[in-house]
């Protein structure tokens, strides 16, 4: 009997150490540090290069993300890299790739062959990488050198519904760290992508039949348990999405929501070309911008273009007892590769990234210096936002050229052709050198795509006067409301507001009223009914007719529904043309071959006797003030500050 209680002993010690052995942690209690690192909304930017001013920068690209890695892996015994989507549009070079010398089946994308040198853990994809084309985009992870993940795309099952996942869903990676005594141990991160639902909207003409999306956090509640009972120890979310304040179903922005998934430890944030921690989440309900956590849960936001790399220093503990890890503290951070105040580079780029890029980088230069036309006068937006420009003015008037020649045979072709375009390049986000700003002389097609900076192609809807009306009172959202009695300086432009939601309707006239409030929210929901601020809407000289049928010339993205506009959801499209925009801006000018930029003035704010405006624009936009505007001085983010008075 004692034999056999001696023997069961042994057996049973020897199963436990079988057991701690396998797990490689031992039984007791141990720490360790992992530092978890982001890039996102890369948007082709490799090199520290402004491809439509044709010049380089220190302001952006990961030529000097990749410095600020390496910097940080110094830092740290256990780190890990994600990227966060957005990476393969955004310039030239992406242009370049894609359309003028396509990739080879099986060749690197630039931007993959310059995060090779970086060894990345993991990338998710993001709502642009479907611009080019789902085969493309295909072609590109499939050379990927890194796993890609994305939890929440699907294939169409044949109903348009949601099949097998279009791309790996997630990854439960095996780790080996270093605890804080030097030992290894192991540990399995889970990491699962995501990206914003809409992607079958915004580039419908590319997935429509192909592609099904599903609501984020549905697909992390689904995904997370499953991971959990794989062994994963800790959950990375890198998330596509931005921070948000409230959530419902299939929205854009869900980052603040995935922090209240159970199992999700932390959360990449990204999308929108904005910083967490930074001040401007300060208000976000759960939020603690000195640590960096939502919820308790720690987020990063690094920016965009490679101008920030995100950090989250995690503190995890683990008890040999569960054999379960535990997040017990954090800290996260954005680390610039610019100082906005100096105007210089904190960093300097790593040699290997342009050595990386360097054919793609060369071919992008020839390609963009190609001349299209000659241009008679400057072009550009450093007040787009503010009176009709021609920057914006070119754009619509290549849209409605194409879609009349289009359209000449059909139905519809009596019906008179108006054309929404949008200033793309106006600051904001985008910082103070982010503006169009094209010389007279030569029009190359850099300068094309610097008028044009997406690949969106040419499209047209019809609509009627009444929904003229709404579309308009969609975009005046660009405005915040204006105390006509506040002899204060105010400030006109709501920053949080997207530019490329201001679109300017050309073939009518008429006026924005900003002493009202905006008639939709910021979601695009009608939120002040009996509010309007555009007045004295005319076609041919007289008040619009609310029941007479218009075309209206505009891209892919907001035909389909892009920006949430009232009317446009892709129902009402007459035109889906197989062109870019910028192809349609080519051939228009091109035929000018003498391109004369002017704005008819169709549009105007307002004047609000005995207000000020405060208006933030580059300080080179001094040198084509319009009337009522006076320079203030400039500021230390390197932005501008103007009053107009009437």
């Amino acid at each position: 009997m004692l034999r056999a209680m001696k023997k069961s002993i042994f057996l049973l010690t020897a199963l436990l150490t079988s057991c701690s052995v396998m797990n490689g942690n031992g039984s007791g209690t141990r720490t360790a540090d992992l530092r978890i690192m982001e890039t996102t909304d890369l948007h082709t930017a490799a090199m520290g290069y402004d491809y439509y001013q044709d010049k380089p920068t220190g302001e952006f690209g990961f030529e000097y993300t990749a410095t600020l890695i390496k910097q940080a892996r110094e830092e740290k015994k256990n780190t890990l890299l994600y990227d966060n989507g957005d990476l393969i549009q955004g310039n030239p070079l992406g242009d370049y790739v894609a359309r003028v010398n396509p990739l080879k089946p099986g060749e690197l994308h630039p931007m993959h062959a310059a995060m090779k040198l970086l060894n990345y853990d993991a990338g998710n994809l993001g709502n642009h990488e479907f611009n080019y084309g789902l085969p493309f985009l295909q072609q590109v992870v499939a050379a990927a050198p890194m796993p890609i993940v994305s939890a929440n795309t699907y294939k169409d099952d044949g109903t348009g519904k949601a099949g097998a996942n279009a791309f790996t869903p997630y990854l439960i990676q095996k780790r080996t760290i270093l605890d804080s005594a030097g030992k290894p141990m192991t540990i399995n991160v889970g990491v699962i992508g995501f990206l914003p639902p809409q992607i079958v909207n915004w580039d419908k003409a590319n997935l429509d039949g192909k592609i099904v999306t599903t609501d984020i956090v549905e697909a992390a509640r689904k995904f997370v348990p499953e991971m959990k009972a794989k062994g994963a120890d800790i959950i990375v979310a890198v998330a596509h999405s931005g921070i948000n304040a409230d959530y419902q179903a299939g929205q854009e922005n869900v980052a603040t929501e995935l922090t209240k998934v159970a199992g999700i430890d932390v959360v990449l944030s990204g999308h929108s070309h904005q910083e967490f921690p930074g001040p401007v989440y300060k208000s976000i309900p759960g939020a603690d911008i000195t640590k960096g956590t939502i919820n308790g849960k720690p987020v990063v936001m690094a920016g965009f273009w490679g101008n920030d790399l995100g950090i989250i220093d995690l503190k995890l503990t683990y008890d040999g007892s569960t054999r379960k890890w535990t997040v017990t503290d954090s800290q996260s951070a954005v680390r610039p590769i610019w100082d906005k105040a100096a105007k210089k580079s904190l960093v300097t780029p790593d040699p290997a990234i342009a050595a990386a890029v360097k054919a793609a980088h060369e071919g992008t230069l020839a390609y963009v210096r190609g001349k299209v036309a000659d241009l008679s006068a400057p072009i550009n937006s450093y007040w787009a936002l503010v009176q009709d420009d021609p920057s914006v003015q070119l754009v619509s008037a290549a849209q409605i050229a194409y879609v009349k020649a289009a359209l000449a045979s059909t139905q519809y072709k009596d019906l008179p052709v108006l054309s929404a375009a949008a200033p793309f390049k106006a600051g904001g986000r985008g910082g103070p050198s982010y503006y169009t700003d094209i010389p007279a002389g030569t029009l190359a097609i850099k300068n094309v795509a610097d008028l044009y900076v997406y690949p969106n192609t040419v499209q047209a809807v019809q609509v009627t006067g009444a929904q003229v009306q709404e579309w308009l009172e969609r975009s005046a959202g660009q405005f915040k409301q204006i105390d006509p009695k506040n002899p204060a300086p105010q400030a006109l432009v709501d920053d949080s507001f997207p530019t490329y939601n201001f679109d300017v309707i050309d073939g009518v006239t008429y006026e924005i009223d900003v002493t009202q409030p905006s008639r939709y929210d910021a979601t695009g929901k009608l939120a002040n009914p009996d509010a309007h601020r555009i007045k004295n809407l005319m076609y041919a000289g007289k008040p619009i007719d609310p029941t007479q049928k218009f075309i209206v010339a505009t891209n892919n993205y907001r035909a389909s529904g892009g920006g949430s506009f009232p009317a446009l959801d892709g129902k009402n499209i007459v035109l889906q043309a197989p062109d870019e925009t910028r192809q349609a801006l080519i051939r228009y000018f091109q035929d000018q071959k003498t391109v004369n930029p002017t704005a008819d003035g169709n549009w105007k704010l307002t004047p609000i006797a005995g207000v000020t405006l405060q208006l933030w624009s580059s300080p080179n936009a001094q040198k084509s003030l319009p009337a009522g505007v006076t320079f203030v001085k400039t500021r230390d983010d390197g932005f501008a500050e103007y009053q107009l008075k009437w």
